[in-house]
């Protein structure tokens, strides 16, 4: 099932980053209380410098945890053609003469997959097209303001 493969990529991706910030993190929180970090000068600042640095990195480490808890949550499922669209669902969309893959996830979005020589975008509910398909059936249509010209996007496939 191609939403299974999708999910396996993302988990994978955000527990790679998730991995490799975790060692960041732990090689900062070392260095910022390392006995040569200490003040040399009122000008030193490398010991407060690498505290702001692990306080960041603590706070992505907590992000990236979050939406790794969230893709987990995600439990794929067909969706019956009368079905709104909703978090999981794998959504054909037409816009002027193309059509084009979406997987919709609380997470991860702007995340291009190739599922069996398709290009997937995964959005965000929370992105302009995400938010806006949501709760919509096939055939419904909806529309986005861009700079220059309105975008007329019609859903054509729920899986």
């Amino acid at each position: 099932m191609k939403k299974e493969k999708i999910l396996k990529i993302l988990i994978n991706n955000v527990q790679n980053e998730l991995n490799g910030l975790k060692a960041a993190y732990d090689s900062t929180h070392s260095l910022m209380t390392a006995p040569d970090m200490k003040s040399e000068g009122k000008y030193d600042t490398r010991g407060i410098e690498a505290g702001y640095l692990a306080g960041a990195q603590k706070v992505r480490v907590a992000e990236l945890e979050g939406d790794l808890e969230m893709l987990k949550e995600i439990k794929p499922r067909a969706f019956k053609k009368d079905e709104e669209v909703a978090i999981g669902a794998l959504v054909e969309l037409q816009l002027n003469d193309q059509k084009k893959k979406y997987f919709i996830s609380p997470t991860a979005g702007g995340t291009l997959v190739d599922i069996d020589g398709e290009g997937i975008l995964v959005i965000s509910v929370f992105s302009p097209i995400g938010s806006e398909a949501l709760s919509l059936k096939v055939g419904e249509i909806f529309e986005l303001e861009t700079k220059t010209t309105p975008r007329e996007y019609k859903i054509i496939g729920i899986e």
